[in-house]
């Protein structure tokens, strides 16, 4: 999928840049196919060339989860969590399922995907850009086995009478939110979260629970992990709060002499690791603000898990 212009005339700092959605088909027929990655790279519009991906801010690969899980008789998924598969951004522009595992699909499904641009260093730009965004697939399903997606994300509290008040003690987990119409949610206990929210100069470490995010029932596999940060983030860890064990940490290398995501460390793993519904989980984010001034920030994983219950159906036949 190739997007439409994005004009570059400024800066345009993490979810503000120029953005465009396009549906995307894989073939025209229903035939199961198996996604196995994806990609995203930005180029020159009058040229073709490829470019910095300084100016790729992220991809949003989302799913009609009414139509998908009505194909495959999982009527009871629908609308339990929302339908995004995964996301490219900022670092990590290149992403592949481990070896014998994919993502199945009706290939005449509709995807909706989303591309936003970015610049967080170039004030006096005057470009023309697009992206390209390829999602890779298989139609050999014999040796595939299928994988669900699950989105956990870091989410703060905050005041809800006075949103943009500083915390009275940096050290607990309060945040001041980048705005309150997007990303805010509740808890079910009168609480106010946000999942995109301002941080200061200097290092700090935000952590929060994703069991009501996760939903696991009784266990889950673990085999790929695809990471989501901003600018500033240094790890993120998907932590077993029972255990008291990090199940792995995602390190992220941001650039140096300027701002941006060098690379943002992945998690794949053919062999896999078990979660549990007995043990409590937690997204731990550390960050480093090396500029002069507060910044956003946001911390994500698309976590993929082995899904037996959809395997045995297209073992059977569906």
């Amino acid at each position: 999928m190739i997007s439409p212009d994005f004009y570059i005339d400024g800066i345009y700092k993490s979810m503000e840049g120029p953005k465009s959605s396009n549906y995307v088909q894989l073939s025209q027929d229903s035939a199961v196919l198996w996604i196995t990655g994806f990609k995203v790279k930005a180029l020159n519009s009058k040229t073709g060339k490829r470019i910095s991906n300084d100016f790729i801010c992220h991809t949003n690969v989302d799913f009609n989860d009414v139509k998908y899980y009505s194909n495959f008789h999982l009527e009871n998924r629908i609308g339990k969590q929302y339908p995004r598969m995964t996301s490219l951004s900022h670092g990590l522009e290149n992403f592949k399922f481990p070896k014998g595992f994919g993502i199945p699909m009706k290939g005449n499904d509709l995807l909706y995907v989303t591309t936003q641009s970015l610049n967080h260093n170039l004030p006096d730009a005057n470009y023309l850009i697009k992206h390209e965004v390829t999602i890779e697939y298989s139609n050999e399903s014999s040796a595939i086995k299928p994988l669900m997606s699950k989105t956990v994300f870091v989410q703060l509290p905050y005041d809800k009478v006075d949103p943009y008040k500083s915390p009275l003690d940096p050290g607990k987990d309060f945040c001041i939110p980048v705005e309150t119409k997007n990303h805010s949610y509740e808890d079910g206990k009168g609480n106010v979260l946000s999942g995109h929210w301002v941080i200061p100069v200097g290092k700090n470490t935000y952590r929060s629970s994703i069991d009501n995010q996760i939903q696991i029932k009784d266990s889950l596999r673990l085999h790929a992990a695809a990471i989501h940060v901003h600018p500033f983030a240094t790890a993120i860890t998907l932590f077993d709060n029972t255990t008291k064990t990090a199940i792995f940490t995602s390190h992220i290398i941001n650039h140096k002499g300027k701002i941006g995501l060098a690379s943002i460390e992945v998690f794949n793993s053919e062999t896999g690791i078990w979660l549990y519904q007995n043990h409590q989980y937690e997204l731990v984010l550390d960050v480093n603000n090396t500029s002069k001034g507060s910044q956003d920030m946001m911390g994500s994983m698309f976590l993929f898990f082995y899904d037996q219950e959809l395997d045995q159906k297209i073992q059977k036949g569906l």
